[in-house]
């Protein structure tokens, strides 16, 4: 298995429902920020609402540091709309909502479950080059945490700014970081 750490977001043009409108987005219009794409299995289900929201309560403060939000499902931007439209929960999403009917991304992410036609929850964190930093991959019946990925992409923002340094566990913001040097060795 090839890992997908520091590859290349693959090229894509997809139809997205966001604020209130369909959109086109396309692999450039992610280019030149921080991005998060969001991979759910479907709209009108029971964890991904939860997820969803949990991520839009996040999104002020993960816009305040660059980051823009994708959420992906295999859904249409229609279907999209249509879970706007009748979900309180869903009402309060700002951020993109990408359709994937083709399974292109998620297949290009490595999420796609093919038997059933939906993606797995896949959470994948792009650098401004559009170099994927982070990687992680549930099963469908387990959610996310926004708090933990809000600090993880905080992270990789720092490590892409101070080289030589790295984040150890549970860091956050502002605290100490590390230095890896022989120095280091055999002391932490």
């Amino acid at each position: 298995m090839t890992s997908i750490i520091n590859s290349q977001l693959t090229e894509f043009k997809v139809e997205a429902y966001h604020e209130g409108e369909f959109k086109t987005v396309t692999h450039n219009d992610v280019l030149g920020k921080w991005a998060i794409f969001f991979f759910y299995p479907a709209d009108f289900t029971f964890v991904c609402p939860t997820e969803l929201v949990d991520v839009a309560e996040k999104y002020e403060e993960l816009q305040k540091i660059g980051v823009e939000v994708y959420s992906v499902s295999t859904d249409k931007h229609y279907t999209h709309k249509a879970w706007h439209d009748t979900s309180d929960s869903i009402r309060k999403i700002k951020y993109p909502m990408l359709a994937d009917p083709t399974g292109l991304l998620s297949r290009a992410f490595g999420v796609m479950v093919e038997e059933e036609g939906v993606a797995y929850r896949g959470t994948f964190v792009v650098d401004p080059s559009g170099k994927i930093k982070i990687a992680e991959i549930h099963d469908n019946g387990i959610g996310r945490n926004a708090e933990e990925l809000v600090r993880k992409v905080k992270a990789a923002q720092f490590v892409a700014t101070h080289d030589g340094e790295v984040c150890p566990a549970k860091w956050q913001e502002g605290q100490e970081t590390l230095k890896p040097s022989i120095d280091l060795v055999g002391k932490i």
